[in-house]
C-alpha cells in the first residue's frame, strides 16, 4: 500500500478529508496520512481508540512515536492523557489500550538506526516549555536525523523559521494561515525540502507539532 509515498511532494490533509479505516483490532480505527507497506508499514496515522478498546501485544521494529491528542492512552508503562509525547524505540514492545477512548498521532518504523532512547514527556507542564525568540517551544526529541518539538506562536507570527530540509506539522490548537486558507486543529502538513510557504499564526495564535530534518533522507524501515 502506498499513501502519499512521494516525499518530494507537499501534502496537506484537513480533518474534513479524514477517511477512517478499521484496523485488525475491533474498536481501533486509523486515518492513514502516509504509508509504505501493508499491515506492517512505515506509516504516519491518526489512530482512534473507542472506550474499552485495546490492541494485542506487539513489538516496534523501526520504532514508534506517539502524541496523545484526546482522551487517555495506556500501556504497561502508564496512563497518558492528552498532551503526552512518547517514543518507543526499535526492540521495545507493549500492549496499548484506552479505557475512556483516545485519539493519538502515531509514526511507525521511522526512527534512525541506533535511536534507542525511550521518551515520556508531559507537554502540559509549564516547565516543559522554553522561550525561543518570538515563540514558546517544548523540545521533544533531537538527534542528527530529526528534531521534534511543539511550538506556540502568537497571532501573525511566522510559523517556519528554519526548515530547509523539509518539515512536518500537525495543528493542535488555533489556526495556521496561508493566504486565504485557514488550517484548523487536526490538519497535517508535510513539506518537502526546499518548500518555503508563507505560513503565519491565526488571529488567536497557534500551537502545533513540528518535526524537521527527517525528510531530506526519509527512513525506510524494512
Amino acid at each position: 500500500m502506498l499513501i502519499n509515498a512521494d516525499f518530494s511532494l507537499p501534502v496537506i490533509i484537513e480533518p474534513s478529508q479524514y477517511q477512517w479505516a478499521a484496523s485488525p483490532q475491533a474498536g481501533v480505527e486509523r486515518m492513514m496520512l502516509d504509508r509504505i507497506g501493508a499491515e506492517k508499514a512505515r506509516a504516519t496515522s491518526i489512530v482512534r481508540y473507542a472506550p474499552d478498546s485495546h490492541f494485542p501485544p506487539h513489538q516496534h521494529p523501526g520504532g514508534e512515536e506517539i502524541l496523545v491528542l484526546e482522551g487517555t492512552f495506556s500501556d504497561e508503562t502508564g496512563d497518558f492523557p492528552a498532551g503526552w509525547y512518547l517514543r518507543n524505540p526499535d526492540g521495545t514492545s507493549h500492549q496499548p489500550s484506552s479505557a475512556e477512548g483516545a485519539l493519538i498521532f502515531v509514526k511507525l518504523r521511522q526512527m534512525a538506526p541506533g535511536d534507542d532512547r525511550v521518551v515520556r514527556i508531559d507537554t502540559r507542564k509549564a516547565s516543559a516549555w522554553q522561550r525561543h525568540e518570538d515563540r514558546m517551544v517544548c523540545p521533544l526529541f533531537s538527534s542528527p536525523a530529526e528534531q521534534v518539538c511543539l511550538q506556540r506562536v502568537q497571532a501573525g507570527g511566522r510559523i517556519l523559521m528554519d526548515a530547509a530540509d523539509g518539515a512536518e506539522l500537525l495543528v493542535l490548537e488555533g489556526r495556521i494561515v496561508d493566504g486565504d486558507r485557514r488550517y484548523k486543529p487536526g490538519t497535517w502538513i508535510r513539506l518537502p525540502a526546499g518548500d518555503r510557504p508563507g505560513f503565519t499564526a491565526g488571529e488567536k495564535g497557534v500551537r502545533f507539532y513540528l518535526k524537521t530534518g527527517h525528510l531530506a533522507h526519509p527512513v525506510m524501515a524494512e
